[in-house]
């Protein structure tokens, strides 16, 4: 079985380009961003006006909260911060539960074990957290529980309150009773809790700006973890908490850091998604996520640090793992005959925590929506990792009847289902998505902003590309086609020659570029040297030994 590696490109644009200007303001235009109010919000977006109201949480429930939590901490009830053992779950836990203490509320957090206790508020959680905190009276949950109705209802019958804080995707018609519910899609966990804190702090009249700083800076770790859409709020709590992280005196965050090996000032989204991010998530995929709240709350240097190296072993350990089982998924699925519209691998021994992960590499692979299954001897978790355009989560919940719990978003989901349903499971999604996933939705595309003249390939137009960062989900990096351009040196790079470093040039008399194609480097034979290729790419600055110098990287060729 052999996978085709061509590429739609997809040109969101095609104007006339006579200066930077004109490029920025199709790259604006390309982001929706027409009036110059939007320009202006966009490019210098403020958190003070984000409120709980403003990104659509009811009115009344957030009454209902306050009221409940100003009788909470009059009478001294121990409030329950119920999070998720993720980075979005941890660091809204944090956010809530460091407020709720500095406000003066009796208070502990609680992060369900991920094998023992499973996903977001549950029956076994709450009796976990009754087993160490009696007489726990009220929940609030964080990044969880929009879907956790059973969950309520048996907290009710063990006389306790739930507040749910979260952002996934409800089920239309079918809300939890809960005594409140802070929900909103517009941000992440992280991001609901900040809100919250925020309105807590104004609702008692106390001020920490220490505290309003330290607790942004988690709202940035988590808007870019849990991949929401960077535009709007969430841009301005990224662009803001970016600031605040490279001045942080959060002892945990700055161990981790320079555990990592980067600089603090340094910290980017590439650096949260790719660095910090899977060593905070690593506990909760094969320990307990409790280290990483533990690393992110604690005010000891020593302990900082040994819980930051913890972290960093653990994160290898993760990383041989999701190794190990996505090499073997992968031969499962090239071992088939042929591929089918959705993939569905399942198998007793992958670790629970990491099949996401892997789910996640059979889309990089194959281009399919993927869902890799642990086995259990009674029940089995999923998880699903979809492509652009496929709404995974609705195509899941128009089979009730095949699962135990879901929860999700449309690009990813989690599920529990009876292992004996599994062949049933499989055989019935098969063939719903030969029918639903479309041909189109199974082709790579890289999406271009625009068709520029290579001339404006340069250090000015890299420096007004910057103003629109910072770039992710909802808010990409500029990509960039130009035509004709002569290939004046080729030659590959790595150890295993998988890279291609290429010097370029606009005709004979044009400006000079280097470039870099990085997993390309299969394909030097098809670049002409001395000859002429059309080229995707984005805009980068390359520094070595102190000297900075203007580079593209090469996304595609023709």
């Amino acid at each position: 079985m052999t996978q085709s590696i061509d590429k739609r490109w997809e040109i969101a644009s095609s104007v006339s380009i006579h200066s930077v200007q004109d490029i920025i303001s199709t790259l604006l235009l390309n982001r929706g961003l027409k009036s110059k109010k939007d320009r202006d919000t966009f490019l210098h977006p403020t958190v003070e006006i984000i409120s709980l109201e403003s990104v659509g949480v009811k009115v009344v429930d957030i009454k209902k909260t306050i009221s409940r939590l100003k009788k909470a901490h009059k009478n001294q009830e121990l409030v329950v911060v119920y999070g998720d053992y993720d980075v979005d779950g941890i660091a809204g836990t944090a956010i809530l539960w460091e407020s709720l203490i500095k406000l003066g509320f009796k208070s502990m957090p609680y992060i369900p074990h991920r094998v023992e206790e499973g996903y977001g508020l549950s029956e076994k959680g709450i009796l976990g957290l009754k087993a160490q905190m009696p007489d726990a009276s009220l929940i609030i949950t964080v990044d969880n529980g929009i879907v956790a109705n059973d969950a309520v209802e048996f907290a009710k019958k063990e006389s306790i309150d739930v507040i749910i804080t979260d952002h996934h995707l409800a089920e239309k018609n079918n809300l939890p009773n809960a005594f409140s519910l802070i929900h909103t899609t517009k941000l992440c966990g992280g991001g609901v809790a900040w809100l919250l804190s925020k309105r807590l702090q104004s609702e008692f009249s106390f001020s920490d700006d220490d505290m309003s700083d330290s607790h942004l800076e988690l709202a940035a770790l988590a808007t870019v973890a849990d991949l929401v859409p960077l535009k709007d709020e969430n841009r301005a709590i990224l662009l803001h908490g970016l600031q605040k992280i490279h001045t942080s005196k959060r002892i945990g965050l700055m161990a981790l850091i320079e555990q990592a090996g980067i600089s603090q000032k340094d910290v980017g989204v590439y650096e949260i998604g790719h660095i910090i991010a899977p060593r905070l998530n690593a506990a909760g995929r094969i320990e307990s996520a409790m280290d990483s709240l533990r690393l992110l709350c604690t005010r000891d240097k020593k302990r900082a640090k040994v819980l930051a190296e913890k972290l960093d072993l653990t994160n290898k350990e993760r990383q041989l793992l999701t190794f190990s089982a996505a090499k073997h998924a992968s031969e499962m699925v090239r071992s088939k005959e042929s591929l089918k519209k959705i993939l569905i691998i399942v198998h007793d021994n992958y670790e629970e925590g990491i099949i996401g992960l892997v789910a996640g590499r059979l889309v990089e692979e194959f281009y399919r929506p993927s869902i890799v299954i642990s086995k259990g001897v009674e029940k089995s978790k999923g998880s699903v990792r979809s492509v652009s355009g496929f709404n995974v989560i609705e195509f899941l919940r128009s089979k009730p009847h095949l699962f135990i719990n879901l929860g999700g978003h449309p690009m990813a989901a989690g599920f529990t289902i009876h292992s004996n349903t599994i062949d049933e499971f499989v055989s019935e999604l098969e063939d719903s998505a030969d029918t639903l996933v479309l041909d189109d939705m199974l082709q790579r595309s890289i999406k271009i902003d625009i068709e520029i003249p290579f001339q404006y390939a340069n250090d000015e137009l890299y420096q007004n590309i910057k103003t629109l960062s910072p770039f992710g989900i909802g808010n990409p990096e500029p990509i960039f086609l130009s035509k004709h351009i002569l290939v004046r040196e080729k030659r590959l790079l790595g150890k295993d020659g998988k890279h291609m470093r290429l010097v370029l040039q606009e005709g004979d008399g044009g400006n000079i570029v280097q470039a870099v194609a990085f997993g390309l480097g299969d394909r030097i034979n098809q670049v002409p040297e001395d000859g002429y290729i059309d080229v995707v790419y984005s805009l980068r600055i390359n520094e070595w030994n102190g000297v900075k110098k203007l580079q593209l990287m090469i996304k595609d060729f023709h």
